[in-house]
C-alpha cells in the first residue's frame, strides 16, 4: 500500500481549492461531486437571496458545501494515514 498524503497537506489544499483534497485522497469523482454541488448551491442561493443580503450570505450555500468538502477530505486523510501507519509499525 502506498503511503497516503499528510492529512495537514490535504487540509491546506482542500481549503485553498475545493475538491482537490478528495483528489489527493484518490477520490476524484467525490471531489468533482463536491465542486459541482458547491457551484450549484452557491448559484441557487445567489439567485434566491434577498437584495439586502451581503455577498457572503448570497453564496452561503456554496460556502457550506465547500466547508463540508474540507472536513471530508481532512477526515478521510487522517483515517487513511492512521491505518497506514498502524499497518507499517515494526513489531
Amino acid at each position: 500500500m502506498k503511503q497516503p498524503p499528510n492529512p495537514y497537506l490535504v487540509l491546506v489544499v482542500a481549503i485553498i481549492l475545493p475538491g482537490v483534497g478528495q483528489v489527493l485522497n484518490r477520490q476524484p469523482v467525490r471531489g468533482l461531486i463536491f465542486v459541482c454541488f458547491a457551484i450549484l448551491l452557491g448559484a441557487f442561493t445567489l439567485k434566491t437571496a434577498a437584495p439586502e443580503v451581503s455577498f457572503v450570505g448570497k453564496i452561503a450555500g456554496g460556502l457550506f458545501v465547500w466547508a463540508m468538502a474540507v472536513l471530508d477530505a481532512y477526515k478521510t486523510a487522517r483515517i487513511r494515514h492512521a491505518v497506514w501507519s498502524h499497518s507499517h509499525q515494526k513489531p
